[in-house]
Formats: structure tokens, sequence, C-alpha cells
């Protein structure tokens, strides 16, 4: 008989604030509005053409940062941790991560850990996704932040890279990763 393949679990993320959706979203209203005060006061030319692009792509784009943003996922399945997160996914072997050093964190307090520099990423007030580095040495991290008092640091083997998950039960994953490993 063939043994049963291991179930998918899904854990929740923190929704972001609600001040991460009302600036992506006025950003979409403003920025074009600005561009075509802009141009006015600066004596151009408005022409149709040269409007068209502002008033529509550049809200369409920010409408489907928007979406992107309804996008988070965290997954452990097959021995393998899955995040998606806005336009961005990374996939991590349980074996490769340092469970012994994983802890639930608040970024408030672990300053060291905080992202810098977005080096592949959407970041705004009250949401990062994607690849970030941190402060200090602590090297590169995979990042799926939406509330930075709750976040489950998972540090690779390597010793450089790691991820950061806000999550509703952050220590529930933790739990599941462990008991994953055998």
């Amino acid at each position: 008989m063939k043994p049963a393949p291991p179930a998918s679990r899904s854990f929740a993320v923190t929704p972001p604030p609600a001040y991460a959706w009302l600036w992506l979203a006025g950003m979409g209203v403003l920025l074009p509005l600005g561009i075509v005060v802009g141009m006015h006061l600066s004596g151009e030319q408005l022409r149709t053409a040269g409007i068209v692009p502002v008033l529509v792509i550049v809200p369409l784009v920010f409408a489907m940062l928007l979406a992107a943003m309804k996008r988070r996922v965290v997954e452990l399945h097959d021995g393998v941790l899955e995040v998606r997160a806005a336009l961005f996914r990374q996939r991590v072997a349980v074996a490769q991560l340092d469970l012994e050093r994983a802890r639930v964190v608040d970024l408030a307090e672990r300053t060291e850990l905080r992202p810098v520099v977005k080096t592949g990423g959407m970041s705004m007030p009250g949401f990062h996704a994607g690849r970030f580095r941190l402060r200090e040495k602590f090297g590169r991290a995979f990042c799926l932040l939406t509330d930075r008092h709750r976040v489950l640091w998972l540090p690779l083997r390597d010793g450089k890279d790691q991820m950061l998950l806000s999550l509703e039960q952050p220590q529930a994953l933790l739990d599941a990763l462990k008991a994953s490993r055998g």
C-alpha cells in the first residue's frame, strides 16, 4: 500500500494595515494629477497624446500593485516552505532552515533584522515583500512584512540568508517546521 502524501498546510499572514492600502491608492491618484498640474504650470502644452498615458497607464499600474498586495501566502508542503508575496516567491527546503536559531521577534527591538535596501521587492509604509538587504552584517532576507511586532525570523543554514514573515500565529509555523523535519 502506498503511503499518503504529506498534507499541505497554510498559515495566515497578518493583513497589511489600512494605511498601506490608502498610501498606494493615493499615490495612484496623486501622481498622475501632480504630473498634469506640473505640465500645466511649466507652460507645456497639454496634448492628448501626453496626458492619456499619465491618466490611464499610471493608475492602471498602481491598481495592479494593489491587486498584487492581496497575494500573501505561506504554505508548508512536502518538506518545503513556500512564500508568495505580491509579485515574488520563495521556496526553501525545511532542511535548509536553521530552526534552532529561528525566533518570533519584534523588529522594534531587533533593529539589525530590519530590511534597509530593497534588492528585488515591493516596499511601502506597512508592506514589504521580496528581497532586501538587512542592517549590519545580517545579510539578505526574503520578506513578507505587514506587522513588525510579531515576525517569524527564519535564518538559513548558510549564515547569510533568512526569511522574515508576518503571520497571525508565527509560533504555529515554527512548531510545524520543527515537526516536519522529523
